[in-house]
């Protein structure tokens, strides 16, 4: 069901990479490298598409970051023999919450999402590499992520992969135990982790987004398999509140060749 050939998706997204940046006439990648299975999967797909003089990774901590997250994503950096800075995010990030004292936790860690962004097109710019994503499907599917933050991206390789899928591809691609094993976390805040965060399982929730979105199975079977009708209406209704995040911005139409609409595929024209 949720099985892939980890060999055949490997060489499909390699090739991806390099079709891709090759459209647009450019030769490296920067993407952050958070520590996590996800990026550590980007960052192996990335050196064996491109080699690994030509891509490099931002790791960007902030103060109340977990110490564990920076030590893996140096971990995974040197065991590819990728190039990589460390930008401490934790400056810019308070500055700009110094007079929004009422700020809670989600607010604080959109900014530090957007911040970190804000790192790497600001790399991408000085260096001329193409910013890849690291959002994977389950994320992408229920909105688990910020917009304009670390949804955003000119291209991701892994954004049709659900997080079960993500860690078989990991084993893979040999990315060290300790990152596959430890509890997934955007290290937002301190003891943040995304199963608390999300409400479910990635077991659960990958298998129920399968049925839903792979197999268009409709509830009555879902409910044969496991699950409950609050939580099918639950995930249903994330699914639907987060279509704006998975999309570019609406333009409103007023002529025949309207960008996003009529007019989408220049692309794939190169340059």
């Amino acid at each position: 069901m949720l099985k892939i050939n980890p060999e055949w998706v490997c060489n499909a997204l390699e090739l991806f990479i390099r079709e891709e940046l090759n459209k647009i006439g450019v030769t490296k990648a920067v993407f952050g490298l958070s520590g996590g299975v996800d990026s550590a999967v980007v960052a192996c797909l990335a050196q064996r598409a491109l080699g690994a003089e030509n891509v490099h990774a931002l790791i960007m901590p902030y103060r109340l970051s977990n110490p564990e997250s920076q030590k893996h994503a140096e971990i995974q950096a040197k065991e590819i023999n990728i190039s990589y800075d460390v930008v401490d995010i934790s400056e810019p990030v308070d500055a700009f919450f110094k007079s929004k004292k009422d700020a809670d936790s989600l607010r604080q860690g959109n900014r530090m999402a957007r911040e970190r962004m804000c790192q790497l097109y600001d790399y991408s710019s000085a260096s001329g590499a193409l910013v890849l994503g690291t959002s994977n499907k389950t994320e992408l599917l229920v909105g688990y992520g910020t917009i304009f933050g670390d949804l955003a991206s000119a291209v991701n390789p892994i954004g049709d992969l659900y997080k079960l899928q993500i860690w078989e591809l990991a084993r893979y691609l040999n990315v060290p135990k300790e990152i596959i094993e430890k509890a997934p976390s955007a290290d937002l805040w301190e003891g943040q982790t995304d199963e608390d965060e999300l409400g479910y399982s990635y077991a659960h929730l990958d298998k129920l987004l399968f049925y839903l979105v792979d197999e268009r199975y409709p509830d009555a079977f879902i409910l044969e398999n496991g699950y409950d009708q609050e939580t099918i209406d639950d995930i249903k209704k994330r699914i639907q509140r987060s279509q704006f995040k998975r999309r570019p911005p609406i333009i409103a139409k007023l002529s025949n060749r309207t960008i996003n609409q009529d007019f989408r595929y220049c692309r794939d024209w190169g340059v």
